[in-house]
């Protein structure tokens, strides 16, 4: 991983993406016990292309590879981890990703999205993976409830929060 996150930073660097931050079930481990996962989703601002007002990926594609990084069907192999380059979908994501906080691995710098954020995130694709891995913040006791409500509120997932917590949460104590 080390490897992996010492070219996302130089690519930070070198301004070919602008903030990233790591998300989901790698973005977890950092404040869950670690899940099998086979890819590493990054989520990154990018850079607008000089004279286009489309957004692509291809530069940063192109960067990788002159490094000798592969491309393996919707990933990009960079030190033998299969990454997906995800754009923000909306404003969720982009909170995540401006407020992601820093983490060492390995002495290196890893921006990666906060627990709040990755529970919003998780809430609203509402897959079961999803509604399993909202349990474990919940469980760990990690989750900074302020925090978590202007999340909620800020993006109009309350509704799906109190579903959420009557599917799941109603006999807690």
């Amino acid at each position: 991983m080390k490897a992996t996150l010492v070219l996302l930073n130089q690519m930070q660097s070198d301004g070919v993406i602008g903030a990233y931050a790591i998300g989901g079930a790698v973005g977890a481990t950092f404040y869950l016990e670690p899940v099998a996962t086979l890819d590493l989703d990054v989520f990154v601002h990018l850079r607008p292309v000089l004279g286009s007002a489309l957004l692509t990926l291809a530069p940063l594609y192109e960067y990788l590879q002159a490094r000798g990084c592969r491309l393996e069907g919707e990933y990009i192999v960079v030190e033998g981890w299969p990454v997906q380059f995800l754009p923000p979908a909306g404003p969720l994501e982009e909170d995540a990703i401006t407020e992601a906080v820093e983490f060492a691995v390995e002495g290196e710098r890893a921006r990666v999205m906060r627990a709040e954020h990755l529970v919003a995130i998780a809430l609203k694709t509402g897959r079961a993976k999803d509604f399993g891995r909202i349990l474990q913040f919940i469980e760990v006791g990690v989750l900074d409830a302020t925090r978590l409500d202007t999340i909620l509120t800020r993006h109009s997932l309350q509704a799906k929060w109190g579903a959420f917590g009557e599917r799941f949460l109603r006999d807690q104590p």
